[in-house]
């Protein structure tokens, strides 16, 4: 399997459920007690991202090899309030959560008085505000010092300091207002400046509220859809604990037992794998049949280059199919004969299913 080379940090409160969804996720041994800080070092783990296309064309191309997509998830250690001022382990968790691509908040819904609780109440938008100002903070130090660091150039006239100390102070100016830069308005050429300093509050982010669905108040749903970012589609009710238990379960078997077809994890990694921007492109053939992961919005050689750097710079053109079309013509010779291959170029944009051979110089 293919490392992956997109990760989404998993971070929370103490005992609010990380370790035990990284588990269910990567079914990787992790340390799970009843204590904060029971995890240390983040712990790494590469996940497939479910995929019944996949599963489909390697029956159709009776491939020997199926080979999904990844993500990565790295566990990190529970945050408290203070992190940013080196609180708990404050500073470790905050450099570890900067290498990650994107942020999922586990918050606490459950009531498990047994599990203790490191705040007076069970609230998941407090302790989402809590964190929220913890990330807030650091980057409010990293862009203050960069701004001290370009003080110089900028005064003496140099337009790359200038620009880079103006859009880094727009930047101050929400932080200062407590707002998450990911849900500002920025600019793309100031969005590039910004992405250089990995800030923590401009990574995207999802929202688990670990709990059953009866567990979460009417309120705190209500209140939660008002916060910028916090709708349908990065956001979601997952009763951890179950899912842990349910975790070697085969589709059917679920079914059997009354539990939805795919697994809360399953949803939440496609959801991951939709928060980063991200879609793909399916190969097939008798050797293997594989997803590959490109960026919305990439051209045919830019997703060639995914495969192989020869295909971007040679390529001639891709021959493409939507899976769905390959998948009932019965194969390449009919879906051929009925006209459903198309011969693409250099402008085209690959779409999410696209079934794709390219030919290249």
């Amino acid at each position: 399997m293919p490392s992956s080379k997109l990760s989404i940090g998993i971070v929370g409160l103490p005992n609010v459920g990380k370790s035990t969804l990284f588990k269910t996720l990567t079914k990787k041994q992790v340390l799970i007690a009843n204590y904060p800080f029971a995890t240390i070092d983040p712990n790494v783990g590469v996940v497939l991202v479910p995929d019944e296309r996949v599963d489909k064309l390697a029956e159709l191309s009776n491939s020997k090899k199926k080979i999904y997509a990844t993500v990565g998830f790295v566990d990190i250690a529970g945050l408290v309030k203070g992190a940013s001022e080196r609180e708990g382990l404050g500073n470790k968790f905050l450099a570890n959560i900067r290498e990650t691509d994107a942020i999922l908040y586990v918050l606490r819904a459950f009531l498990k008085p047994d599990i203790i609780n490191t705040q007076k109440e069970i609230n998941p938008l407090k302790d989402k505000e809590i964190l929220d100002v913890e990330l807030i903070l650091k980057d409010l130090e990293t862009v203050n010092k960069r701004i001290q660091g370009l003080e110089g150039d900028a005064k003496s006239g140099k337009k790359s300091a200038i620009k880079e100390t103006q859009v880094l102070k727009k930047a101050k100016d929400y932080l200062v207002q407590q707002k998450v830069l990911i849900y500002e308005n920025f600019t793309e050429d100031e969005a590039i400046i910004l992405k250089n300093f990995q800030l923590l509050t401009f990574k995207p982010r999802l929202y688990l509220l670990n709990g059953k669905p009866e567990e979460v108040r009417q309120e705190i749903l209500d209140n939660f859809a008002l916060h910028p970012g916090s709708g349908q589609n990065n956001f979601i009710i997952l009763d951890i604990a179950t899912e842990y238990e349910a975790g070697d379960l085969k589709k059917d078997e679920r079914v059997a037992l009354g539990l939805p077809e795919l697994s809360g994890t399953d949803v939440l990694i496609k959801k991951s794998y939709e928060l980063l921007g991200l879609i793909t492109f399916l190969t097939t053939g008798e050797d293997e049949t594989r997803a590959w992961t490109i960026k919305n919005g990439d051209t045919a050689p830019k997703a060639g280059a995914a495969i192989h750097g020869d295909f971007e710079q040679k390529f001639v053109k891709a021959e493409v199919v939507f899976w769905k079309d390959l998948l009932e013509a019965g194969g390449y010779p009919k879906a051929r004969e009925k006209g459903l291959i198309r011969t693409e170029g250099k402008e085209y944009v690959v779409k999410d299913g696209d079934v794709i051979e390219f030919k290249h110089g």
